[in-house]
């Protein structure tokens, strides 16, 4: 039996995303417009956007974690990228929750190449 704090077997470690919605690109882009300000690539490409949901009713709940646990705009982030989502036609409530499990660690090929990863 697994502890309620524990995964299930074969469960993701990240929700997946409303991709299907009308309202997914414009969301996705929207959080390309905030940028890490030590880092010069944009949170989404940073992989630091685990989930974006969406409900029937266009509530918007981003599920996001930071480069580390230390980082100095832990605070505001999740409201930058609020206001980043909340002007978008049709959004009608947008939720931010930063977690630290799973860890950051996946960035897009963009992000690596901007970085000089790659």
């Amino acid at each position: 039996m697994t502890q309620a704090s524990e995964p299930l077997e074969g469960a993701p470690l990240i929700a997946p995303s409303t991709t299907d919605h009308p309202l997914y690109e414009p969301i996705v882009e929207a959080c390309r417009s905030v940028y890490d300000p030590e880092i010069p690539v944009n949170i989404y490409d940073l992989g630091l956007i685990y989930t974006i949901e969406i409900s029937s009713e266009n509530d918007v709940s981003v599920i996001m974690s930071l480069t580390a646990p230390g980082c100095p705009v832990a605070g505001e982030m999740p409201g930058w990228v609020a206001d980043a989502i909340e002007p978008l036609p049709g959004v009608r409530y947008v939720n931010v929750q930063l977690v630290w499990d799973p860890p950051w660690g996946m960035m897009s090929d963009e992000a690596r190449l901007e970085l000089g990863f790659i």
